[in-house]
């Protein structure tokens, strides 16, 4: 005889119940009110909004804030009136906020009033606010010219009064990251205390250490503001904004569990930081004739291939850039979206609504595009409409992890696409790395080493059997050559060098790299019948660039094998 389970039985009847209401909030949110209706059962509540309106006022109000980007305050209401929707608006408008009204259920409203608890225990048990200002920030970031500045200011703060310690050290931390345009922040727990770095110009930077519980406040701090569980210790992933003026900052955050606590890492996506001009790349005059050709086609495939943090998606933003016309449609489909371009349609993937690259290429080829940009080819689906996309009259730029520009047609084959097609479709297959510059104020000339000069002959001897006119680089065999170098000065923080820029190889699909693409050649193939379009390989711009001293032989060394044949 089978048991009556009163608890299952209830269980169930609420859960039909929440259905049913969440059905009817759906209906009227649309027909009765004309808002959108929204499940916060379904969403992340960003901790930020919670502090635009009080629990109190919420509560008597019977609204939610949930999400705040930018100057947008998004508010759940759950019976939106008229008089209560004026109110709200004037509200937000007197916090230089701009509200966006979305229909809720009771549950829903429920659900984001329970994290006000959490709010609350977060401030009785850290020291300062939640917010994150942007003018305070600003003011900050004036008094910071170099590393020994943030240094200074962080041990000025550890010695301060407590109650406004932790609130302070992260502003520093945040304003000197974003003045000396570092990219990364890591604060890492030890074995007794906590390690504060800053990636600069692609190289991490020791900048300070302090206390093991400085270091637990600041990871509570980091938590709450990007919207993470704080009792958690799992690896999680979360964001949160700042406004720079006119600008808005994103800070992707990253926590994952280690032996002595959470490692943190606070990803900088600064919008200025991609604003490069394609002529700043520095991409080779030669080479950027042929891009420059290239990118204003109306069909093609040009993909730009190196590994993460190679400065791809920067190229791709200048490429896009350049072509920009009213006349065109330019689609993306990225992950994420780093910058938003004016007059261009940026959509993101969503793994979770099954957003995909190929359903997002599907989706944009709808559109009727131009061009169209994919931040990254990873799959077989991808590549193959993205090569359909590009015969059948797209311009399709895209991403492709290989180690050099050879490595693209046996990659894509690999995925699956079909050589004779990819005959059509590939225009060109740009390669590309960052080296840091030698800093303009202490450069000097440094003796050229045995082991140096040895390499030094061997590539240029290669460039002269392919049939490269050396002096078009500024190379003069006639006089002994010069390497450079960088002690370090104020200017670059010690470091020797300010700023990065590019070496790039790339191959064009000539007639000679289209007879042999339908046989799946290999890489050293490639090599053989693309050395005579007169393109430099990395190893040959790297060269370049330290001969004419813009960046050091150490810099090309750690990204390109200047010893391969």
């Amino acid at each position: 005889m089978a048991l009556f389970d009163e608890e299952k039985q209830n269980k169930q009847l609420d859960d039909l119940r929440k259905k049913e209401e969440e059905e009817l909030v759906a209906a009227l949110a649309e027909s009765k009110y004309g808002l959108p209706y929204i499940d916060l059962y379904r969403i992340g509540i960003d901790n930020e909004a919670l502090r635009a309106i009080s629990e109190k006022d919420s509560r008597e109000m019977n609204v939610a804030p949930f999400k705040l980007f930018g100057k947008n305050i998004f508010i759940a209401i759950h019976s939106p009136t008229d008089d209560l929707l004026n109110k709200l608006k004037e509200d937000m408008e007197r916090k230089n906020m701009i509200p966006v009204f979305y229909m809720a259920s009771g549950a829903s409203i429920n659900k984001v009033w329970e994290r006000y608890k959490e709010i609350s225990l977060a401030e009785s048990s850290m020291v300062g606010g939640l917010d994150i200002s942007g003018e305070i920030l600003r003011n900050t970031a004036e008094k910071i010219q170099k590393i020994q500045d943030i240094q200074a200011m962080i041990t000025e703060a550890l010695e301060g009064n407590k109650i406004h310690k932790i609130s302070r050290l992260l502003e520093i931390i945040l304003a000197g990251a974003i003045a000396i345009k570092a990219s990364d922040i890591h604060i890492e727990p030890e074995k007794d205390r906590g390690r504060l770095r800053l990636r600069l110009d692609g190289v991490l930077q020791d900048i300070n250490f302090f206390k093991t519980d400085v270091y637990k406040l600041l990871n509570s701090r980091i938590k709450l503001l990007s919207g993470m569980k704080l009792t958690s210790t799992i690896a999680q992933d979360g964001r949160f904004n700042i406004m720079e003026g006119e600008e808005e900052i994103s800070i992707r955050s990253s926590l994952i569990p280690g032996s002595y606590g959470e490692s943190i890492v606070l990803r900088i996506l600064d919008p200025k930081s991609l604003l490069v001009e394609m002529e700043e790349l520095g991409i080779e005059p030669y080479l950027f004739g042929i891009i420059k050709e290239e990118i204003i086609k109306p069909n093609g495939l040009i993909l730009v291939t190196g590994p993460t943090g190679s400065g791809k998606t920067t190229t791709l933003y200048a490429f896009l850039r350049r072509i920009y016309s009213p006349e065109i449609n330019i689609i993306t489909i990225e992950d994420p979206v780093e910058y938003h371009l004016k007059g261009i349609t940026q959509t993101q993937i969503n793994i979770e609504k099954e957003y995909t690259f190929p359903e997002g290429l599907r989706s944009a080829l709808r559109q009727d595009p131009d061009v169209i940009m994919v931040g990254e080819i990873r799959d077989g689906d991808t590549a193959e409409i993205a090569v359909q996309s590009a015969l059948t009259g797209h311009m399709v730029f895209s991403t492709l992890h290989t180690n050099n520009a050879a490595g693209v047609i046996p990659r894509l084959i690999d995925l699956g696409v079909n050589p004779k097609i990819l005959v059509s479709a590939l225009s060109v297959s740009l390669a590309q790395r960052l080296v840091r510059k030698l800093c303009a104020f202490c450069k000097k000339e440094k003796e050229i080493a045995e082991e140096e000069n040895k390499i030094i002959k061997n590539i240029i001897a290669g460039m002269k059997a392919e049939g490269k006119d050396i002096s078009k680089h500024n190379i003069d065999e006639s006089i002994p050559l010069k390497l450079f170098t960088s002690p370090g000065c104020d200017k670059c923080n010690m470091t020797g060098y300010s700023g990065r820029i590019g070496i790039f190889e790339a191959i064009k699909t000539d007639e000679a790299i289209e007879k042999i693409m339908p046989e799946n050649p290999s890489e050293r193939e490639i090599k053989k019948v693309a050395s005579r379009q007169g393109i430099l390989s990395m190893r040959q711009d790297g060269l370049v660039k330290m001969l004419n001293g813009i960046t050091s032989f150490e810099e090309v060394q750690s990204v390109v094998d200047l010893r391969e044949e």
